[in-house]
């Protein structure tokens, strides 16, 4: 049985290595792109079962990411959890537009975390 694809959309080399471990520790397959730009390259050729994207990302952020991945029919549905240090009473209502599963502020549990990431990974 192929291993689900956590891909993570964010800039932080720390955290990038703590999800790694942790992801990878639960069985699934970890992916890492630093931008939106790049998120928006790498599903042309691969298709994670779940995206955990930052907001404030370099040469293009979260959500201006997230909108195109939703203007693109094969990837409308796809599962994301929006990871951010800004209050989610802020920027939520954004995010549900474009219908992100969930909205996870930083710092956050990564017990937590894993079990959303259970829930949009079946």
């Amino acid at each position: 049985m192929n291993k689900k694809i956590v891909l993570l959309v964010d800039d932080d080399a720390d955290l990038t290595k703590v999800l790694k471990f942790r992801i990878e520790s639960e069985g699934y397959e970890f992916m890492s792109v630093k931008d939106g730009k790049e998120l928006l390259d790498i599903l042309k050729i691969k298709r994670p079962d779940v995206i955990l994207l930052d907001i404030m990302l370099p040469n293009m952020d979260g959500y201006s990411a997230l909108r195109e991945m939703r203007k693109n029919e094969a990837y409308a549905d796809m599962p994301v959890i929006v990871l951010s240090a800004k209050e989610k009473k802020k920027l939520g209502d954004l995010f549900a537009l474009e219908k992100a599963a969930f909205f996870v502020e930083k710092p956050f549990d990564a017990k937590e975390l894993m079990d959303k990431i259970k829930i949009l990974a079946r």
